[in-house]
């Protein structure tokens, strides 16, 4: 696995094999191919089926369908690259549950590098072990929550860029503004990385979990499918 990735920075700090848990994936739905990346599969593949003109993000003021989040991605997948991210960078994001934030989840995935979300409650001391764990390359910073971010920073002596966004000047806006919608997605395998999930230090220094491609759909494909039961109509 560990050369797929131009940065092997968190596949070589994954576990044994022999000590991972059985991953059972013999639902047919689950049968991914062996080639997948996650934000294709959630944005472009919905296009492709029609979804395009259909609402995919409801914020406080707009709501965004399927072909402006995807344009909105490949700007920012751009963005970020220019900035040097590539497979295997750790992207770090903190925000709340808006779609800016959803935007910047899937371009990070686009390209292939991983994403390192944090919850907006957190403050400088998690972060900054989560920034020192993760060795963080760069972060997407809504406007509001940049004070402790900048703090962690300093405390994990991090050189990691903060590019905010969300403010009037519409700092990381204005670069995707000037960035080509046109990015070709990473053709990453099942199993790169996706997502390094911290904990949220509660009971000691929080602990990061890696997640591969698959098993976001997986997360779409089992408990959504059969416990939340959603159809196209529904609104979350």
């Amino acid at each position: 696995m560990a050369d797929r990735q131009r940065d092997n920075f968190a596949y070589d700090r994954l576990p044994p094999r022999e000590l991972w848990p059985e991953l059972i994936f013999d639902l047919p739905e689950l049968r991914y191919p062996e080639r997948l990346n996650c934000a294709v599969a959630l944005l472009d593949d919905m296009i492709a089926a029609g979804a395009g003109a259909r609402a995919c993000f409801i914020g406080d003021d707009a709501v965004w369908t399927y072909a402006e989040v995807a344009e909105r991605v490949g700007r920012l997948a751009n963005v970020l690259k220019a900035r040097g991210m590539t497979p295997g960078s750790r992207v770090l994001l903190r925000g709340p549950n808006n779609p800016m934030m959803m935007v910047c989840w899937l371009a990070v995935e686009r390209i292939g590098a991983i994403a390192v979300a944090t919850m907006p409650l957190l403050r400088a001391r998690e972060l900054a072990v989560v920034m020192e764990q993760a060795q963080i390359d760069l972060a997407l910073c809504d406007h509001r929550l940049t004070e402790e971010l900048e703090r962690a920073a300093g405390m994990a002596k991090s050189e990691a860029a903060i590019l905010v966004f969300g403010d009037a000047q519409g700092a990381l806006e204005g670069a995707m503004r000037e960035a080509s919608p046109a990015c070709p997605p990473v053709d990453t395998a099942a199993d790169d990385i996706a997502l390094i999930a911290f904990t949220s230090g509660s009971t000691g220094k929080p602990k990061g979990c890696i997640h591969f491609h698959r098993d976001v759909l997986a997360i779409a494909d089992t408990f959504s499918k059969h416990v939340l039961k959603p159809v196209a109509d529904d609104i979350f």
